[in-house]
């Protein structure tokens, strides 16, 4: 799955769909290896969006202060 595409929600919901396949036990060692990269690289590109958004929102209300 090319996981910089996706949207964060689409990201939070395979990382969850992951969990509850791990948590399975019914996937052999390569698939989880498999899964639990994915499933990191989602978890990163999440916190990119997060810190991105967190950045967004401070300059936005910077730029509200500055002009009040």
């Amino acid at each position: 799955m090319e996981n910089k595409a996706i949207s964060y929600d689409q990201a939070i919901q395979r990382v969850e769909e992951i969990v509850l396949i791990l948590e399975s036990g019914e996937k052999g060692m390569d698939e989880l290896s498999e899964l639990v990269k994915e499933a990191a690289a989602l978890v990163k590109n999440c916190k990119k969006k997060l810190k991105s958004t967190e950045s967004e929102i401070a300059k936005a209300l910077e730029d509200d202060m500055e002009e009040n």
